[in-house]
């Protein structure tokens, strides 16, 4: 049984970058899906689909890579089921001063960094990436 399912799609994403392998499978859920959404939309992947496997499904996301190095350099997940990290509006990190992202569960979605600062919301900090 599985207690932090976000923690192992950070993990499994972080092990494909470090083997070098062009994608990364995982079983799917709505939140991976969001956060598979906003790692695209912030260029840290190339792709991601939700592949019917016959059962539940799985999310597989499509690494990219610079010069031969994975993309993404840092993937830390920040709220753990045993201790959550909410943030408001103003006090949503930074990362690597602008140079790397976090990511948020808010009650407007799951968002990056800059889009809760322009929505003027807070949430869960789920994880940072850069």
């Amino acid at each position: 049984m599985m207690t932090d399912p976000i923690a192992d799609l950070l993990t499994r994403i972080r092990n494909a970058g470090q083997a070098g392998h062009r994608w990364a499978d995982m079983p799917v859920s709505k939140l991976k899906v969001e956060i598979a959404r906003i790692l695209k939309e912030n260029h840290y992947v190339f792709d991601y689909k939700v592949l019917d496997d016959g059962r539940h499904g799985v999310l597989r996301i499509y690494l990219k890579y610079h010069e031969g190095q994975p993309v993404i350099r840092h993937l830390q997940r920040v709220s753990t089921p045993g201790r959550r990290q909410y943030v408001g509006a103003a006090d949503i990190p930074r990362v690597r001063n602008g140079l790397g992202m976090a990511i948020l569960s808010t009650s407007q979605g799951v968002l990056s960094d800059r889009g809760a600062r322009s929505e003027g919301v807070g949430g869960e900090l789920l994880a940072l990436v850069w």
